[in-house]
């Protein structure tokens, strides 16, 4: 097989509209699943040969992933101005860091950022799931708020594990990042020094930030999402006959949920 022939085939599994592409992008999907749960599981537990071998499968899976990635793009230098390629680059040394008897297991949970930037999935979950069109928001405001939890936790174990005896395992971090995050302070964990006071601010100020989009979003009066063939608008009110930005009759597709 030619380079050529291999880089369609591998185009028509990322981005290609065929049953095969779909299935593919959902095994992708459901991998990095996997692996978010995995990084959560493992951040718990002590470091075993077991986990080593696992971390290195995993880092493999997602090198092999990127490398395909990369191998079928139309413009590589713009790839390696994305955030994504860099966040997949963290998590392939993060996850083969056992070869070279390194840690640096928080920058792990970076992989997370992977289920926020592929639009082509996200675009088929609208059309295959009405429970995604009818809750994207809601599902985007827990995702945004889980991954800086798990992020922020992580930053917070990693930097205090050697200097804080009130932090000894991730369930003592996450419990200070939670009630950091929440302004609760309940005062039986701090972070001491101008790093942990800088870490605590963070976390206070983006993760209140992020609750309250997620209150937001919970709250307000249901949307659905339907482009205005004149002026582009996404979201309307899911009875709207009238775009309300210019007044085109909008004929949005009923699902015959009421």
């Amino acid at each position: 097989m030619t380079w050529a022939n291999l880089q369609r085939k591998l185009r028509q599994l990322y981005e290609g509209s065929t049953p095969q592409g779909v299935r593919f992008r959902y095994v992708l999907l459901a991998f990095d699943v996997v692996t978010i749960l995995f990084i959560i599981a493992t951040s718990f537990l002590p470091s075993t040969q077991v986990t080593d071998i696992i971390d290195v499968a995993f880092g493999t899976l997602i090198l092999a992933d990127f490398a395909a990635r990369l191998f079928i793009s139309r413009n590589r230098m713009r790839e390696m101005t994305r955030i994504s390629t860099w966040t997949d680059i963290v998590a392939i040394i993060s996850f083969l860091a056992p070869l070279a008897g390194e840690g640096g297991g928080f920058l792990r949970i970076l992989r997370t950022l992977r289920l926020l930037r592929d639009y082509q999935m996200l675009t088929r979950l609208r059309s295959d799931f009405s429970f995604f069109r009818r809750n994207e928001e809601v599902i985007f405001a827990v995702t945004n708020l889980a991954v800086f939890i798990f992020i922020m936790t992580a930053i917070v174990y990693e930097t205090q594990k050697f200097r804080n005896p009130q932090i000894v395992n991730y369930a003592d971090a996450l419990y200070f990042t939670v009630t950091a995050l929440t302004t609760t302070g309940f005062g039986d964990i701090t972070l001491p020094g101008t790093i942990g006071r800088l870490i605590s601010v963070i976390i206070m100020i983006f993760g209140v930030t992020l609750f309250f989009n997620l209150a937001r979003a919970l709250i307000a009066p249901n949307k659905v999402r339907f482009p205005c063939p004149t002026c582009g608008l996404q979201r309307h009110d899911v009875d709207a006959v009238h775009c309300k930005a210019c007044g085109t009759i909008l004929n949005i597709p009923d699902e015959g949920i009421r």
